[in-house]
């Protein structure tokens, strides 16, 4: 059952000091913002509004998710740091004395809802701050970026261990629940240990004899891993009918095991085939190609960066305005081209505030000639991105005008706003697996951005300043009284950092 808010108040928030009741500044403006009921529209068609377990209220879990984004804190230590803190329990809709919702219901709110209601609430946020106006999109900047997944770097070696030791853990667990007992899968975890180690002490010799060597042991790795598949197949088809026989008198748990298993099956004869085509001399086609068994959506992306040439993740596309808001984004498995990504993002910024952005700026990565025609039909009067390869003599007395290379200047500071992201934001590493879980974990994290943002520029009124003198609120640091955890010291930040 959805519970939207919690306007129960303790005796002992009466007789709290007046120091003690107040926010600090940035929280008073996000919480400002968030006390809207259009917030809450987008979680009714995830909970029944009579039957269930009341879920705790909705303004109580946004505001905690943007404290966790906020201040890049695990589900935990956002509980902890909640229940500590008496401006965070005020500024969450806590009640003193009530108990901070467990950090469980967090994670099973947010899986359960998906992106798509992440993706209202930051269309919810931007409209609300067009009505404002405080939006500007006279000139709009674009650029992609590789959001990396929560995987190791990926060896074929290093998956067919994995794989290996997650299939005798799971038949283990199979055994345990009564199910397919007399079914056995050998447990070859040791051996493939041995041979990891192995591939170790001779890739440092660095010499033809060892690559040869390390090619043989991961051609014996990939054969454990087969004949752990074939075995723990039998396991998979005693165990089903195993549950079959039972019915509903059946574990949950066991069914839940069942499934997990049959997944880590295909995974690992997808790893072992990949092997089979990188020792017989191939290369796995990077679109398909898996690289985490517990990720399966990630995939190496090569973005030609010189520290990293290949990263494994998501492809994501960030659209800004002169104030730094994030107007859209967008996240992609694999490594799609630029320039198919454009239009459709400025399609999308249209629909949403009813005006075309008058200038689009990108940088060469979106340089094709169908690209300014399709923007140019969607009504943009200016579209500056230098074209790729050598350009005619018009084309570059076109693009040496004061007016393109001024707006080419200004597109840098779309890699700034990436940056930042990336540091403060949860862009640098994805924490939910799958493609819906970065979604959903991305779009947090521009919530929280564009929420500290407008509530900064709603605060401060005019937004026809520029870009260079507006400067973010700090962190929120602890006032007097406060015993939550300390804060960094205000600073003065400028929007593009």
């Amino acid at each position: 059952m959805l519970v939207t808010t919690n306007p129960q108040r303790t005796l002992w928030e009466t007789i709290l000091p007046p120091g003690y009741q107040d926010l600090p500044a940035e929280l008073a403006g996000v919480d400002a913002l968030l006390d809207d009921p259009v917030f809450f529209e987008p979680y009714r068609a995830h909970f029944s509004p009579v039957w269930g377990r009341p879920s705790i209220p909705i303004e109580t879990y946004l505001r905690m998710m943007f404290l966790k984004h906020r201040y890049r804190l695990g589900y935990e230590s956002l509980c902890r740091e909640v229940a500590d803190s008496i401006s965070w329990s005020r500024f969450c809709r806590i009640p003193l004395g009530e108990r901070v919702p467990h950090p469980s219901t967090l994670g099973k709110i947010t899986a359960r809802c998906g992106p798509q209601v992440i993706e209202q609430l930051n269309r919810a946020l931007l409209a609300k701050a067009g009505q404002a106006k405080v939006v500007r999109t006279d000139k709009v900047r674009a650029d992609t970026t590789v959001v990396p997944a929560n995987v190791a770097y990926p060896t074929d070696s290093g998956l067919l261990v994995r794989a290996i030791t997650l299939i005798v853990t799971l038949v283990a667990r199979i055994h345990a629940a009564g199910a397919a007992s007399r079914t056995t899968v050998r447990d070859r975890r040791r051996a493939a240990g041995r041979r990891a180690r192995s591939i170790s002490a001779h890739l440092k010799l660095r010499n033809d004899e060892a690559k040869t060597r390390v090619l043989a042991i991961t051609g014996e790795l990939a054969d454990l891993a087969e004949a752990s598949v074939g075995e723990a197949t039998r396991v998979l088809l005693n165990a089903r009918r195993h549950l079959y026989r039972h019915g509903a008198a059946a574990s949950g748990g066991l069914a839940a095991v069942v499934v997990d298993l049959e997944l880590v099956l295909a995974r690992a004869g997808r790893v072992v085939d990949q092997t089979r085509i990188r020792l017989g001399g191939g290369t796995p086609d990077s679109a398909t190609r898996l690289v985490s068994l517990h990720d399966p959506d990630a995939r190496p992306i090569a973005k030609g960066r010189l520290g990293k040439p290949v990263e494994f993740g998501y492809k994501a596309q960030v659209v800004d305005n002169t104030d730094g808001l994030v107007l859209d984004h967008s996240l992609h498995q694999g490594n799609p081209a630029d320039a198919p990504l454009l239009a459709p993002a400025i399609t999308r910024i249209t629909a949403l505030f009813g005006r075309v952005p008058k200038a689009v700026t990108a940088d060469r990565g979106y340089g094709e000639a169908k690209v300014e025609q399709d923007l140019t039909g969607l009504g943009v009067t200016r579209v500056v991105i230098p074209r790729k390869g050598k350009p005619s003599k018009a084309r570059r007395d076109h693009e040496h005008r004061r007016g393109f290379r001024r707006l080419v200047k200004w597109r840098t500071g779309c890699e700034g706003r990436i940056a930042y992201l990336k540091r403060r934001y949860g862009f640098d590493r994805t924490l939910l697996d799958g493609l819906d879980g970065a979604q959903a974990w991305c779009g947090l994290g521009v919530l929280t951005h564009n929420t500290v943002k407008i509530a900064h520029l709603m605060q401060h009124g005019d937004p026809a300043r520029s870009a260079a003198t507006v400067t973010e609120a700090p962190p929120a640091h602890r006032p007097a009284g406060d015993t939550g955890p300390p804060r960094d010291p205000p600073r003065a930040r400028s929007t593009a950092a």
